[in-house]
């Protein structure tokens, strides 16, 4: 019995669904145009805003020690931030994670230490040695979600932790009340 015959027996007693109970096919892509992946949506976000001239936050990386803080918000924040005079009331270590999950691991913890009224956060992302090149993908992720979207709503400036706190593999970050 062949392939053909063999289908024709299983589906023989088939009929179609109503058309009120079918479902429309999910919409297809354009042949030979690509989607954009999380990452370049974002970057292609990050240059719109630079040539737009709209930057929520004033960021300095020296690749070592990055720091942030939104527009408008006194300068001394930071300082009193990076010198650790704010206590930590929380922290949450990304170590082995990807992207993605990095990133729903970050928007959840920074939504529930606001929503129970914690200040000061700890995020740790690592230092990259395990990484490709040795390049800390995530320090440079955050820099992006700390700044941008739902979770820079949220925050009123971050920076690297002092050495005590993970050093260049962390991030202490204020949140907005």
């Amino acid at each position: 019995m062949s392939e053909d015959d063999l289908f024709k027996r299983e589906v023989a007693g088939a009929v179609p669904l109503p058309p009120a109970q079918r479902e429309a096919p999910p919409p297809r892509a354009r042949p030979g145009v690509r989607q954009r992946t999380d990452a370049e949506a974002e970057a292609a976000a990050v240059l719109a805003d630079l040539v737009a001239g709209r930057a929520p936050f004033d960021i300095a990386d020296t690749g070592e020690y990055t720091e942030g803080i939104a527009q408008g918000i006194d300068r001394r924040l930071l300082v009193r931030l990076k010198r650790g005079d704010y206590s930590l009331q929380g922290h949450v270590d990304l170590h082995g994670l990807t992207q993605a999950q990095a990133r729903a691991q970050v928007d959840a913890f920074v939504a529930a230490s606001r929503k129970d009224g914690r200040r000061c956060v700890l995020l740790v992302h690592g230092r990259g040695l395990r990484s490709k090149d040795h390049v800390p993908v995530l320090k440079e992720r955050l820099k992006v979600w700390l700044s941008r979207g739902s979770i820079g709503r949220q925050v009123l400036a971050f920076c690297t932790a002092r050495s005590a706190d993970g050093g260049a593999g962390a991030m202490y970050v204020l949140l907005r009340r």
